[in-house]
């Protein structure tokens, strides 16, 4: 479980095929990092990863089929800046809101505007995902936990503060890009209840 607060940013090291998986290699440092082992979990840019070894400096970690064609690792290149977080531990804080980890599909940036001192970023979300923003409510881009400011029939809006833009991947983003959404834990859960009441 994580927070969707980022606490470092990596970078892509390395992309080596393995059977039709990937195994990516992630050089970070701080953070928390320093800290993981063998199995532990590790959310980069947004997507849940297991440490399976370690070398100074760099963790690696296998990524399936499944989250090749769900996330932003399908298409990712040796290089890429990465956001960092490690799981939870007792008694840390929940600085964000409750993520997994489990991306739920891809959002287009739709555009980038300056906000004063913020960026306002807004994102159309695929159409079965768009029931799930909510105003005021909470959705994890790239791992970044975020606020959403509006909501539009598909395409919802976010406000990027000045930290969030240099601490993170986010300030990066342009139009056309593509980013990892994982809608709110807790509206996943009541649309699955409402569902299975009406059956």
């Amino acid at each position: 479980m994580f927070t969707g607060i980022i606490t470092s940013v990596g970078r892509i090291a390395s992309l080596r095929q393995r059977g039709g998986d990937v195994e990516v290699g992630v050089a970070a440092q701080g953070g928390g990092v320093e800290r993981l082992g063998l199995g532990d979990s590790i959310a980069v840019q947004g997507v849940c990863l297991t440490v399976t070894r370690q070398e100074p400096g760099v963790f690696f970690a296998d990524v399936s089929g499944e989250t090749l064609a769900r996330t932003t690792f399908g298409r990712m290149s040796e290089g890429a800046r990465v956001n960092l977080e490690p799981s939870l531990r007792a008694g840390d804080p929940l600085g964000g809101h409750l993520v997994s980890g489990h991306v739920d599909a891809l959002a287009r940036v739709v555009d980038v505007r300056p906000d004063a001192r913020s960026s306002r970023l807004r994102f159309e979300l695929p159409a079965e995902l768009a029931r799930f923003a909510a105003p005021k409510g909470s959705i994890c881009i790239d791992g970044v936990s975020l606020t959403v400011n509006e909501v539009e029939g598909r395409v919802f809006g976010v406000n990027v503060i000045p930290h969030t833009q240099t601490a993170t991947t986010l300030g990066e983003r342009v139009a056309g890009d593509e980013v990892n959404v994982e809608i709110d834990l807790i509206a996943r859960y009541l649309q699955r209840l409402i569902g299975a009441a009406g059956e």
